[in-house]
């Protein structure tokens, strides 16, 4: 099975430098890596030139003009210039374990969105991790990380755990995600309605669900490490949102993905 791997980005050339390292040592390659830039300068295209002069796949850079958050949009222009039929969603401050797409692609199945978890690395180590533009897998028994129970990779135990499907919204996170392109156009992709940071994840995923596709997650494997930085919250209008689509059982987003297939 082939595999495009999307990765979001704004304006952090250090961290997408770190990813696309963590992606060149990957066991399994994917067949062509996306860079979903929502308006970065020219310091993040630098980085993705550096890279693809050696690369063994194709590195393609969309970019869009800065004009606020529009994660959405990028990500559905992306996704639109995918050629392959499954698609591997990480945002660009995750570094990956070198088995990440080995792992999502075990686990793929039609009709089922894959939820992965993310190592949380902490402010110190990740200051030290960008100071010397080098990463290493943080030990269980150091202060590196919380949550250190997603350091853990038992691909046995992670296979037994994934047979349960669901259709919650509980810890849905676009920062590691996969499923086929197919069930991303079936729900209009991601709605470019939200234009601030928060819940564009989730309400994407209800729309799956209410579209008949389950969720599995991937525990165990599928691991990623997250770089320290405070995060956002989400406004009244994107809670809102998400609302609607539960509410409503909405299939299809007004304002997704099919513009880009009109041409």
């Amino acid at each position: 099975m082939n595999c495009s791997l999307i990765i979001t980005t704004y304006n952090w050339p250090e961290a997408l430098e770190l990813v696309l390292s963590s992606v060149m040592m990957q066991t399994t390659f994917p067949n062509e890596v996306i860079i979903a830039d929502d308006g970065s300068d020219q310091g993040t295209k630098n980085v993705i030139e550096k890279f693809s002069d050696d690369s063994l796949f194709p590195i393609i850079h969309s970019w869009q003009k800065d004009k606020g958050f529009r994660l959405s949009k990028s990500r559905n222009k992306s996704i639109a210039l995918a050629k392959y039929e499954y698609i591997v969603v990480i945002d660009g401050d995750m570094l990956l374990h070198k088995d990440f797409i080995k792992d999502h692609k075990k686990l793929a199945k039609k009709n089922t969105y894959i939820q992965g978890s993310r190592v949380l690395l902490q402010r110190e180590y990740t200051n030290k991790v960008l100071k010397e533009n080098f990463f290493s897998k943080p030990s269980f028994f150091s202060n590196a990380s919380k949550n250190k129970g997603n350091l853990i990779r038992f691909p046995f135990l992670s296979f037994f755990v994934s047979l349960n499907s669901s259709q919650n919204l509980n810890r849905i996170r676009g920062c590691n995600f996969s499923l086929f392109r197919d069930d991303i156009i079936r729900v209009n992709g991601f709605n470019e309605e939200f234009t601030t940071w928060g819940k564009e994840d989730s309400e994407f995923v209800q729309r799956l669900f209410n579209c008949g596709i389950s969720r599995r997650n991937l525990k165990f494997s599928g691991i990623q490490y997250h770089l320290f930085h405070k995060e956002g919250f989400s406004s009244n209008n994107n809670v809102e949102l998400l609302n609607i689509a539960i509410n409503q059982k909405l299939k299809f987003c007004k304002v997704g993905i099919d513009k880009y297939f009109q041409d």
